[in-house]
């Protein structure tokens, strides 16, 4: 039976953590709800939970996963009717960092004196995005704050999970393509250049594949450490001008443009898009305002700025979906279903449906990608250990008749 570990408060805020063995998640939180606790986080695990005092906490980097959890935290309290600062304070205790629990203090203090919880979060400059004060301006405004929270939390949760999927996905392949490159440094750079004594004395010309490996290997051999070099420096100067508006806008165009990494970056710019928009204005963030917002949260600079030219054209009073059309890099499918949602008023469900449908589609051609690269790379380096090793062979029987 799976063991689940779990943090619970009780209304008057003691916390309590432990473990439970139980078929599911929702069994769990009903054990604890009929304690008359209220869990604030149930996960599965396979080692029974160590409970952290407060001077162990080595983390100090205020992380997505800690605002993530502390979101959701947040909303399960304040659905059991806790008022906001009771909440803050139990989550103060319940902190991941020094600095996150540091911050919730802070927030606890200016909610107090008569902050409002979105404004008390600004003053943590830097900690919370553009997109999150708004929708929790939108949350206090309506009188649903823990509503919004639970969304939030649901968002970023979506957000990590694709952003972990890829990384998971990318880690074969990377390990892939390390091991072929430093198996192909090694074979030419060390193996090879042994053999060179073996046919210096041997006084005929060698076949132009052995004589074209040799001269690899000893052109790594001594120069190497510059090709090293020059890949630190190139990273360097992508990254500089990465940084760099200009040049950062150009490169984002030539991402675009490239076969299959284009139309990825393309589907997750649109899932991101989408969802944000559509959770925006389903809390009530008027949709030029919620525009604005998302194009912050976009990370391609073309894109962004073919989303600011909408905006424009919806000042003008222009519909969404016709400005879009126009838009250089967005599909025409995500065009026409936000074109149905204007027409038929279901504008923020239509977004979240072309939310996951392209989320979807991402992860679909990132699978088809993997799938394709991995058979590529091994098959690249087999062709080039075979080649080097066909070369030598050449050589050496090249050397066996001449001894005949």
């Amino acid at each position: 039976m799976p063991v689940f570990q779990y943090k619970a408060t009780s209304p008057n805020g003691e916390i309590f953590t432990g473990t439970l063995d139980a078929t599911s998640r929702d069994q769990v939180v009903s054990k604890i709800q009929s304690l008359g606790q209220i869990p604030l986080q149930v996960d599965e695990t396979s080692q029974p939970l160590r409970i952290k005092s407060p001077t162990r906490k080595r983390s100090r980097r205020i992380t997505d996963q800690h605002i993530g959890n502390t979101t959701q935290q947040l909303s399960t309290l304040l659905r059991a009717g806790l008022p906001l600062d009771k909440s803050l304070s139990i989550l103060s205790t319940l902190a991941e960092s020094e600095n996150m629990r540091q911050l919730l203090l802070d927030v606890q203090e200016q909610v107090k004196g008569g902050s409002t919880l979105a404004d008390a979060l600004q003053a943590q400059e830097g900690v919370f995005s553009r997109f999150y004060l708004n929708l929790l301006r939108a949350g206090e405004a309506g009188g649903a704050l823990e509503v919004v929270l639970e969304r939030l939390a649901e968002h970023m949760e979506q957000a990590r999970e694709v952003r972990d999927n890829l990384q998971s996905a990318l880690i074969y392949p990377a390990i892939l393509v390390f091991v072929a490159v430093v198996s192909i440094f090694i074979l030419l750079g060390y193996v090879v250049p042994q053999f060179t004594e073996l046919f210096e004395g041997v006084g005929q010309v060698l076949p132009l594949p052995t004589r074209i490996t040799i001269a690899t290997g000893e052109f790594l051999q001594q120069f190497g450490w510059v090709i090293a070099l020059l890949v630190v420096a190139a990273s360097a100067l992508m990254r500089y001008q990465l940084s760099q508006p200009h040049s950062r806008y150009r490169w984002h165009a030539r991402f675009l443009k490239l076969p299959l990494a284009g139309e990825i970056i393309t589907k997750i710019e649109v899932t991101r898009f989408a969802r944000t928009l559509g959770m925006l204005m389903h809390n009530g963030v008027p949709l030029l305002k919620a525009l604005s917002i998302v194009k912050d949260t976009v990370d391609n600079r073309v894109i962004a700025d073919g989303l600011e030219q909408v905006a424009n054209s919806l000042k003008e009073g222009q519909s969404l979906a016709e400005p879009l059309a126009q838009t250089a890099h967005f599909p025409s499918f995500a065009v026409h279903m936000i074109r149905v949602g204007e027409e038929s008023g279901r504008l923020e469900e239509i977004l979240q449906q072309v939310a996951d449908v392209y989320q979807r589609e991402t992860q679909t051609t990132i699978k088809r990608a993997l799938t394709l690269l991995e058979p590529t790379l091994i098959l690249v380096l087999g062709v080039v250990i075979a080649g080097v090793i066909i070369s030598i062979l050449m050589a050496i029987l090249g050397i066996n008749q001449l001894a005949f």
